[in-house]
């Protein structure tokens, strides 16, 4: 059990000595731009891990600084407005200062800007004569679904309605990729964009104009830690090749090449490569089967692990709690809280004492699987009769001998039942890890979720379903073994 405990409390840096390790956010720019950087480290001759998909700012931001991943790509207006928003720092010079005082650098900007920008779909703008975001404010009844990191930030939306004395009640926050979904189907009317999008084109929306000039400029940098150009001066010699090297077009270009034509991000980075820098680059071709062996590998190894630690802290647990009646309370109070706890909100409080990866994702599966274990022992112990609990006593048993012997088989099955809803829900539960960087079938589904590609949703959903079936099917085997014969209840059909 300590071993266990130790696994999960030390957090293991995703970067070594002979690996330099990649952050992306979950959009698609970010992700290409990601493959860049991966393919330009490997062509310094040295092992690279990209880690696709990682959700905001603040899980990159806070990554980075604790030596989870070495460089990643940012914005300045994210700098300026999110990460040192109480600074009030609006110049790339300061912002140079502010981050190295942190041992962050950070590159010169990669030649494209990708700022916010409101749209709605052109039918419903034309319809209303909306052309900049300052005419929104004579039409309150409009709704607005914006990206949850836009809801919160310092240029999102609390300050955008205050510069523009914007109206509206209905709005909401939504993930980035869906609420372009949301629009389509007028659910929405108004959502932010990024300049670059190349949902722009495809849902032939309209940019407002933003006459009133709220959002700053969001110019492309590359954020390194200082220790990369100790480590590897090469690999950021060649990473800062991208400076100056991507214009608009391209940039935008690049992303509907991936989001629309379902070109891998990895063939549109290598390409670009190859045309702008002239670098011979060939990237890895993933078949299906191997997505599918290594996403399998990944989830397996989340569930296993989370789910073995709860089984041994969890009995011994509902143990105590049903032999004391004053810790009953306090343990099954403990275990009921941390069950209420969103599943994404547990995963992003482990970040800050364990890093990104695998060791958040199994601490936060572990807690989650506790309830149904600890509950479920002690409820089968006890419940037990008053008459059982005598016999043994009588028999002269001491009380380990009485739990071993004969309170935890009779007990076993509802214990068992406990440990298979831990495992189902854990199965369900993991796939959220993949935003962490924990991969898994969530790795797909994030994707899909991303290109708006049904095929690639699936392939994360179906394995995780047929998983939960077959953690079904092997816990009812283990009924047969673990559980007495004469406590199986049998059904004969007339």
């Amino acid at each position: 059990m300590g071993v266990i405990i130790i696994f999960f409390a030390s957090p293991v840096p995703a970067g070594s000595d002979s690996t330099v390790v990649i952050g992306s956010k979950k959009f698609t720019e970010s992700v290409i731009l990601g493959e860049m950087m991966a393919q330009l480290v490997l062509k310094s001759e040295v092992q690279t891990v990209h880690k696709r998909e990682l959700g905001g700012t603040r899980i990159l931001w806070n990554a980075l600084l604790k030596g989870n991943i070495d460089v990643y790509p940012e914005y300045t207006g994210t700098l300026s407005e999110e990460i040192f928003s109480n600074e009030k720092i609006h110049n790339l010079e300061a912002m140079v200062e502010m981050l190295k005082r942190q041992g962050i650098l950070i590159s010169r900007p990669l030649g494209f800007d990708n700022t916010y920008v409101i749209g709605m779909k052109r039918e419903r703008a034309e319809e209303l004569d909306i052309n900049k975001i300052s005419d929104l404010r004579f039409y309150p009844d409009l709704k607005f679904g914006f990206s949850n990191e836009f809801m919160d930030r310092g240029d999102g939306w609390p300050s955008l309605k205050t510069h523009y004395k914007l109206p509206q009640k209905d709005v909401r926050g939504l993930d980035h990729d869906i609420a372009y979904r949301g629009l389509e189907t007028d659910s929405v009317d108004v959502i932010d964009l990024y300049s670059t999008d190349a949902e722009i084109l495809y849902y032939g929306l309209r940019r407002l104009k933003d006459d009133l000039e709220h959002f700053p400029l969001y110019k492309a940098v590359i954020l390194y830690r200082k220790d990369l150009r100790e480590r590897f001066p090469r690999v950021v010699d060649s990473l800062l090749l991208l400076e100056g090297a991507i214009s608009q077009r391209q940039m935008t270009r690049m992303n509907q090449r991936s989001k629309l034509e379902k070109i891998p991000e990895n063939r549109v980075a290598a390409e670009f490569l190859t045309d702008t820098l002239s670098l011979s680059i060939q990237p890895k071709e993933e078949t299906m089967l191997d997505r599918f062996l290594t996403h399998t590998g990944e989830h397996l190894l989340l569930v296993l692990l989370s789910l073995t630690a709860a089984i041994f802290f969890s009995i011994p647990l509902g143990v105590v709690a049903a032999r004391y009646s004053k810790a009953s309370h306090i343990i099954l109070g403990f275990v009921g809280m941390i069950q209420t706890i969103p599943s994404l909100a547990l995963l992003v409080f482990m970040i800050p004492l364990l890093g990104i990866g695998g060791p958040p994702a199994l601490m936060a599966l572990f807690l989650y699987s506790l309830l149904p274990i600890v509950r479920n022992t002690y409820t089968g112990l006890h419940d037990l009769p008053v008459s059982i609990r005598e016999s043994a006593r009588a028999l002269g048993l001491s009380s380990f001998a009485r739990l071993r012997l004969i309170e935890l088989p009779i007990a076993s099955r509802t214990i068992l039942a406990g440990i298979k809803t831990s495992a189902v829900i854990n199965v369900g539960t993991a796939t959220l890890g993949a935003l962490i960087g924990a991969g898994g079938y969530g790795q797909p589904i994030l994707t899909g979720i991303r290109l708006d590609d049904m095929g690639l949703i699936l392939q994360g959903a179906i394995p995780a379903a047929g998983l939960a079936l077959l953690v079904q099917f092997v816990f009812n085997l283990l009924d047969r073994i673990f559980i007495p014969r004469g406590l199986r209840i049998e059904t004969t059909v007339l």
